[in-house]
């Protein structure tokens, strides 16, 4: 498979690119932004159910809102593109702010470092909407309404959003060139990046490789041709082109992390960290590198699920602290 595909992919499977853009197909297609917007205005997140992660016990919406006021981070680890699961997010965040107005602040894993002045012109009056979405990039593919609905409600109470991902370019150059690399860049380029001591192991490093390890792109068959040799030299070049991924893992993992942090010593609490949630389920590698930076800070993990059973299903053990169902 070429490596601009598996590129892709690996965007798409790990959550890192936002939604999908909306096309301009027939009228006979779903519309996905206004799906999402319908569930904008009709969702009653009360009415949502929701787990606590260690116990199992259901839990009200009361009581998560309560939990994320009270800590420093709060992870929302979501599915991109989710009408339901965007929609609760940004009634969280409404809600979170309603209690500390003076002090919340908004992270986005969905917007990158060289686009904080983008952000910052817009939340404090200097750009409109309009030339904020030119300036950053924003269309409703990439910007979708649970995610506008957020920075309008930080907009609207005076708080700070952070840009908190590395620019893509420094991500795919950390996969083609290595860290290394980026080591050679001026002061002013690698402040929009964080380059990680090592990289991550253990569960976080085995669930990415088998996520990854099915983007092979052939099957049995060909390699059924292969002599030994040859399907040794082949899945060694399959685990180098993960690893080379992996290293953008780390990277993104790093600089979010760092981000939260900073917010945390601007004496804002609760930072909403909102992003791709393999990056935060069972403990993965953002809220690793969070409590490695922080290790005092109290953090609440919340993953949208994407069912609607009524219990907690067993492959959600250890998932976050929070589970909130969102349906299909």
């Amino acid at each position: 498979m070429p490596i601009k595909t598996t590129f892709m992919l690996f965007i798409a499977l790990l959550g890192l690119a936002g939604c999908a853009s909306t096309g301009t197909g027939s009228a006979a297609k779903p519309d996905p932004i206004a799906a999402q917007q319908r569930a904008m205005e009709s969702l009653d997140p009360t009415q949502l159910t929701m787990f606590d992660g260690a116990s199992g016990q259901r839990i009200t919406w009361s009581e998560v809102i309560e939990r994320a006021a009270g800590a420093d981070v709060v992870f929302i680890g979501e599915m991109h593109g989710h009408p339901t699961g965007l929609a609760a997010a940004a009634a969280l965040f409404d809600e979170v702010v309603a209690i500390e107005p003076h002090s919340a602040a908004l992270s986005l894993e969905f917007f990158e470092r060289d686009e904080q002045t983008a952000i910052d012109d817009y939340l404090t009056g200097v750009t409109d909407e309009e030339g904020f979405r030119k300036a950053s990039g924003r269309t409703d593919g990439n910007y979708p309404p649970g995610h506008r609905a957020m920075v309008e409600v930080a907009k609207s109470a005076g708080a700070p959003v952070y840009a908190a991902n590395a620019p893509r370019r420094y991500v795919r150059l950390a996969r083609t060139d290595g860290f290394e690399r980026l080591e050679e860049l001026t002061p002013e380029q690698r402040r929009l990046f964080v380059i990680p001591d090592e990289l991550s192991e253990g569960a976080y490093r085995e669930r990415f490789f088998e996520v990854m390890g099915g983007m092979r792109g052939h099957s049995d068959d060909e390699d059924s041709e292969l002599t030994e040799e040859e399907r040794a030299a082949k899945e060694k070049a399959h685990q180098e082109m993960i690893l080379s991924f992996f290293r953008s893992q780390n990277l993104w993992d790093s600089t979010m992390a760092e981000t939260i942090v900073w917010a945390l010593e601007d004496e804002r609490r609760p930072v909403v960290h909102v992003i791709g949630q393999f990056h935060t389920d069972f403990a993965g590698g953002t809220l690793e590198r969070v409590r490695a930076m922080s290790p005092d800070a109290r953090i609440l993990t919340i993953s949208m699920v994407n069912t609607a059973a009524p219990g907690m299903r067993t492959e959600d053990e250890g998932r976050a602290d929070v589970l909130i169902h969102v349906g299909e």
